[in-house]
């Protein structure tokens, strides 16, 4: 079986000579026509009464003689330019595939070691180029989703290990000491409860980053308004207050609430997730007797939730890093969390077609807003 390449450079070989056989047929067709009301030249003028006899009937049979020969012309030429159609149509047809040949080969050199080349294809801008041009940015977003892929992984084993570690060695401790009592052994018991607790909870977070990054492929339905449940931001923001008033006081922090009735379309509890999270941010990366501000507004057709916290400060070029998985401004001993948070919030804000935008005062803390579409009037 010929490859695919030539098969569709047999089908156009087979298109262009039958057009030319046609275009011949049409033009053989004319002159036929066109001379059937042509005499010889030394065919005279045919009187008005009634059909040529006697001499006439010699310059009739020569101009009759002339037809036919004037078809077999043609047709003979006709016959020629057939094979000679083909033969010029594969030339074409090999020369118009020839930039397709050479991106599929480019194509095939490409995997995942090499995922960083492109087929860099030169020339003006026809399709063909077009078409090179769009599978280069495919294989950069690629590329960039595999790096993402591995940085992922190895700082979730890294994160998992961490538990680990700390379960292996309760688990040691008292089997190497004969002398264990009871109470050291239910000691260590919820010390390894509570670090089941921690993996469960990181854990928990992983799935819910994987299940907002594989919704973000579709979160165009969101924005069209076609799809998901019909969310209020503020109700979710009021809940999310309500449920950490004992953190808020044990840690003596205010929050200021500027939340008016916000309507948007999406998911109901990935959107209370992130607005979880980002009050969980404010308050675990607060100083004493900070303050928090929670405030919903329209803005050009849009909704914006934004929160905002006093804290320590944060260098201007580190706040991009911190909607990264794993990434925290400050590691502590014996500290929960994972650096997962505020990268749960992007990928639930991608999922939803939302804007993420974050700033760092210089006084310290951090500013966030998330600009959702909106769905019906907001006040």
């Amino acid at each position: 079986m010929a490859p695919a390449s030539h098969r569709l450079r047999l089908r156009l070989t087979l298109l262009y000579g039958a057009m030319a056989v046609l275009s011949g047929a049409i033009l053989l067709a004319v002159v036929v026509v066109l001379a059937r009301d042509l005499p010889p030249s030394d065919v005279p003028a045919p009187p008005d009464a009634g059909p040529p006899t006697g001499a006439a009937v010699r310059p009739l049979a020569r101009y009759l003689d002339f037809r036919t020969d004037v078809l077999r012309v043609c047709g003979t030429a006709l016959a020629i330019m057939a094979p000679v159609s083909l033969a010029l149509g594969w030339m074409f047809a090999g020369r118009m595939l020839r930039p397709v040949r050479e991106m599929t080969v480019g194509l095939r050199r490409i995997s995942g070691s090499n995922v960083h080349e492109r087929l860099a294809v030169t020339g003006p801008r026809d399709e063909f180029k077009e078409l090179a041009d769009t599978i280069d940015g495919l294989l950069a977003r690629l590329e960039s989703a595999l790096d993402g892929q591995k940085r992922f992984v190895a700082n979730a084993a890294h994160e998992l290990r961490t538990p680990l570690t700390v379960e292996h060695a309760l688990i040691e401790e008292p089997l190497i000491d004969p002398d264990a009592t009871v109470e050291e052994y239910r000691a260590n018991f919820a010390r390894l409860l509570a670090a089941n607790q921690q993996r469960g909870r990181l854990l928990e977070s992983l799935l819910t980053l994987a299940g907002s990054e594989h919704l973000a492929l579709g979160a165009d339905r969101f924005a069209r308004g076609a799809d998901g449940d019909r969310v209020d931001l503020a109700e979710l923001a009021h809940q999310a207050i309500r449920d950490r008033n004992a953190h808020l006081d044990a840690r003596g922090l205010r929050v200021r609430d500027a939340v008016r009735p916000a309507w948007i379309r999406g998911d109901a509890t990935l959107i209370a997730r992130l607005v979880a999270n980002l009050c969980d941010n404010a308050i675990h990366y607060n100083v004493p007797d900070g303050t928090i501000d929670v405030a919903t507004r329209a803005d050009r057709g849009r909704v914006v939730l934004a929160v905002a916290n006093t804290g320590p400060v944060v260098p201007p070029e580190q706040v991009k890093r911190l909607f990264e998985p794993f990434q925290r401004l400050h590691r502590v001993a014996d500290d929960d969390r994972h650096g997962l948070g505020l990268s749960i919030v992007r990928a639930i804000a991608e999922a939803h077609a939302a804007e993420v935008h974050a700033h760092a005062p210089a006084e310290g803390g951090l500013v966030i807003e998330i600009a959702f579409p909106a769905d019906g009037p907001s006040g």
